[in-house]
């Protein structure tokens, strides 16, 4: 069975900054596992590594598709999946902090195929949020308790899947036999410090030019799309249509942030399999260990 090394961590963390040197010292690749950098053109307020940065590292799953072209946890699971199978000369580093992402690979989650249904998103987009959650209790009282009921996108999505195919969207949380062994590293960071690089990180992203990129992807594809809720762009879209100031919008991207990290901690706490690490040194004892 292929190994595969897990870099996660909430938002910030640093899992970049972990996972190069690892990947260099034990001749690996890495293959993104966040939701938004598979995106074309979302690359300063996804926090994309530059490609003259990669350090001669191979990268995968980055940059794939358009914004506004379809991509769901199906076609991730499958592309990566893929990719680990044909590539058996080097160790596979499965990088990033969407938890659905990483536990589609490492525990071959058997996934829902419904959708997508055009014509029951718009109608189903016409609800409030607050409606369409009742309904999802409703449908799929265990995606209710899975799911944030303020993502309007995923529960959409949730409904989606048991309309268009029968079955429930909590049903992904079923495993299928393991395909491949797996070593979940995790960052480990202090609420306090996450917050502090949190904070910083969009002020960066601002003097970098997120502003101007949010611009040009909102005048492109428009601000309702599915990717443009990523944070960063959907607090900047607000800006935009007049209804927040800049400095409202850039604190409203840090509250959301360290929102949504928090969130991101608490679905990897609740697997007790990752192994948490503060520095470059102890993961490399822990894949030492792992290759044995």
């Amino acid at each position: 069975m292929q190994k595969i090394v897990v870099i996660l961590g909430p938002t910030g963390a640093g899992k970049t900054s972990l996972s190069l040197p690892l990947a260099k010292k034990f001749d690996g690749y890495v293959i993104s596992a966040d939701s938004r950098q598979i995106y074309r053109g979302m690359d300063i307020g996804t926090d994309k590594l530059a490609k003259d940065r990669w350090q001669g590292i191979d990268h995968r799953m980055i940059d794939i598709v358009d914004p506004d072209q379809e991509y769901n946890l199906a076609q991730y699971q499958k592309t990566v999946l893929a990719i680990i199978k044909k590539q058996k000369k080097l160790l596979p580093f499965l990088v990033g902090g969407t938890g659905l992402y990483i536990q589609s690979i490492i525990d071959n989650l058997n996934i829902p195929k419904g959708g997508p249904d055009k014509i029951l998103r718009k109608e189903l987009g016409k609800k409030t949020t607050e409606t369409l959650f009742r309904m999802l209790i409703n449908t799929d009282p265990k995606a209710a308790q899975m799911i944030d009921q303020n993502n309007k996108r995923r529960i959409i999505r949730a409904i989606e899947v048991y309309k268009t195919s029968g079955h429930k969207y909590s049903d992904q949380t079923k495993k299928k036999k393991p395909v491949v062994d797996s070593l979940q590293i995790g960052i480990k960071i202090s609420r306090e410090q996450m917050c502090e690089k949190i904070n910083k990180r969009v002020d960066e992203m601002m003097n970098e030019g997120l502003l101007d990129e949010a611009k040009m992807l909102g005048e492109k594809y428009g601000w309702n799309i599915p990717s443009m809720s990523a944070i960063g762009y959907k607090q900047l879209g607000l800006y935009f249509k007049r209804e927040l100031t800049l400095e409202e919008a850039i604190e409203l991207i840090k509250i959301d942030s360290r929102r949504y990290a928090k969130r991101q901690m608490t679905w990897f706490k609740r697997d007790k399999r990752i192994k948490w690490v503060e520095s470059v040194e102890q993961g490399t004892e822990l894949i030492s260990n792992f290759l044995l």
